[in-house]
């Protein structure tokens, strides 16, 4: 096991890298935001994901996939998008990886990353390029993680509108919200935060409402249909929440400040 190297600080001028403000040379976008493009291996570092996102003003989000919970940020610096990881049950350190789309020269672009981290190529435990590194035990998350990609809330997000009733059986508005909201719950609120403050602003519903309320408003603007609900009216509301929960994706996306 390496020994954990510690970063400085964040530069005195650096906003979080989360927002438009320059001076941050790193820009992040959402686990949920980026592109679920297929990602390649770049390195290991003896360095704390914690470490990495205090020094470059990174949000950490959370999510799972099939190996357990995770915890990443993605991010664009100098030209190059990087995808910084960390799984439950790895070694301690950070997990490098980018686009498989993105720049052939792997030492180049992990260069700009170690001067942004303020370190030296010492805090390389293994690199996928093999220079000046050990590749004797190559971490097991890049052998299962090769060719895939990183599970994100857009790929939870498309699977689930588009194959529902895999997720919540008999397709009903009150089974589709719970499973939304546990979801989001179980994700740290990482999926839908904004969406009840935007349906407020945007769509004029009842700001004291929680959101799965102000879908029903905003699809039956003439007052929620009496209970039992028919299989239409159920067909109505869970199309209308897909289309309400898309338009809202979109706006986040013209927004690069927000965060999902």
């Amino acid at each position: 096991m390496a020994e954990m190297i510690s970063l400085p600080g964040p530069e005195a001028d650096w906003a979080p890298a989360t927002s438009p403000t320059p001076g941050n040379p790193a820009r992040q976008c959402s686990v949920f935001q980026a592109a679920t493009e297929p990602l390649i291996s770049l390195a290991l570092l003896a360095v704390e994901l914690d470490s990495v996102a205090r020094r470059l003003r990174l949000t950490v989000e959370e999510s799972w996939d099939e190996h357990g919970a995770l915890r990443a940020a993605f991010f664009t610096l100098d030209g190059t998008d990087f995808v910084v990881t960390h799984h439950e049950r790895d070694p301690a350190g950070t997990y490098v990886w980018v686009r498989k789309s993105g720049p052939v020269d792997p030492a180049g672009r992990m260069a700009v990353l170690l001067a942004a981290l303020g370190v030296g190529p010492d805090a390389v435990v293994c690199s996928t390029w093999g220079v000046g590194t050990d590749l004797s035990d190559v971490p097991a998350a890049w052998s299962r993680g090769r060719g895939g990609r990183v599970e994100s809330h857009q790929r939870f997000w498309e699977g689930f509108s588009k194959r529902t009733g895999m997720y919540v059986g008999r397709i009903t508005y009150d089974g589709v919200t719970a499973y939304l909201d546990g979801y989001d719950h179980a994700g740290g609120g990482v999926l839908l935060s904004g969406l009840r403050e935007w349906l407020a602003d945007t769509k004029q519903a009842g700001q004291n409402l929680v959101w799965s309320a102000q879908v029903v408003g905003v699809v039956f603007p003439d007052g929620r249909p009496a209970e039992p609900w028919s299989p239409e009216e159920h067909r109505q509301a869970v199309a209308g929440l897909f289309a309400l929960v898309e338009e809202f994706f979109a706006h986040l996306q013209g927004q690069p400040g927000a965060t999902p």
